[in-house]
């Protein structure tokens, strides 16, 4: 299934395929705007210095230009490693790192990587293809995730694990309340909430998943530079035209309306919300026949074993 283009709900500015073309766009300069990236998936992989895992086949969901399946070869230098990403810039991208990091693969004997281009909720692969499922800053683009999770549990083998990070409703608090003066209108993402994300994990088949946050504060000199970063990062694209979003006018009264944002040091500040998630898939329980076995207290929360 791929979410309808059509406006729907306050995220219709951030439909499939206006995220896709705006990332598309974004691909050959994401360098610029990988820095935050790099950082939350630093903070997120070193959650796995603390898991004993060998996986023997990972796969990174929303690989961007590549940057974490590069450092996966680092990690797990003998895992056949897949990116995935709904952007056909971003996935080919990503798919040109790999074919430049080939002398160390061949210094090293380490497995290629490959990539595809996908929708989240639909993966190309078969059942149980991975020992993990990796995902930095991606889920949040998805305006169904509890499409998205279910989908990361099939891929899962027995035992394997999903880690992923994204975006919290607190992001672009500050943009949206600036937003807000100008025309009341959404201009900014609208994340899913940490818990509501741990009960998807859940009713998917996860085993007892583990979510928490932390917010990461960017402060900036001027409205033009957290605007020019918020283009970077994508998380603000433009509007379609036919919404009457465009214009002079308004641009001169969000830079108002952020400028009387400044705080004490001078600079505006701009949140991120950051939550994170990992999750074990379980065997599923059966009895002697190979009927699936389902507690009572189960009943009413998505009809699956836990």
């Amino acid at each position: 299934m791929k979410p309808s283009d059509a406006p729907q709900n306050p995220s219709s500015a951030f439909s499939a395929r206006i995220l896709r073309t705006a990332f598309d766009r974004r691909a050959p300069n994401w360098q610029d705007a990988d820095f935050l990236m790099r950082e939350v998936a630093s903070r997120l992989a070193s959650r796995l210095d603390y898991i004993k895992l060998k996986p023997k086949r990972v796969l990174d969901a929303g690989c961007g230009t590549g940057g974490d399946l590069q450092s996966f070869g680092e990690r797990y230098p003998d895992a056949y490693r897949v990116g995935l990403d709904a952007s056909f810039g971003m996935a080919k991208a990503a798919a040109a790192a790999g074919a430049t990091s080939g002398w160390r693969r061949l210094l090293r004997s380490a497995p290629p990587y490959g990539v595809v281009q996908a929708d989240f909720a639909a993966l190309p692969f078969a059942s149980r293809a991975f020992d993990l499922v990796w995902s930095n800053l991606a889920l949040h683009w998805y305006r169904e995730p509890h499409r998205v999770i279910p989908e990361w549990h099939r891929v899962l083998t027995t035992d394997g694990l999903l880690m992923f990070s994204a975006y919290g409703p607190d992001t672009l608090r500050e943009l949206r309340a600036a937003w807000a003066e100008v025309d009341g209108l959404p201009h900014a993402l609208e994340p899913t909430d940490m818990h509501d994300l741990g009960d998807m994990m859940v009713a998917s088949g996860f085993d007892t998943p583990v979510t928490d946050m932390e917010r990461l504060t960017l402060t900036f000199e001027s409205p033009d530079t957290l605007l020019r970063d918020v283009r970077l990062l994508g998380v603000n694209p433009q509007p379609e035209r036919r919404q009457g979003l465009t214009g002079r006018a308004r641009l001169a009264a969000l830079r108002a309306a952020l400028e009387r944002q400044r705080g004490p040091d001078g600079t505006i500040a701009l949140t991120f919300e950051l939550v994170y998630g990992h999750a074990w898939k379980i065997p599923e329980k059966t009895d002697a026949a190979g009927n699936a076995v389902v507690r009572l207290q189960d009943i009413g929360r998505g009809g699956r074993p836990r």
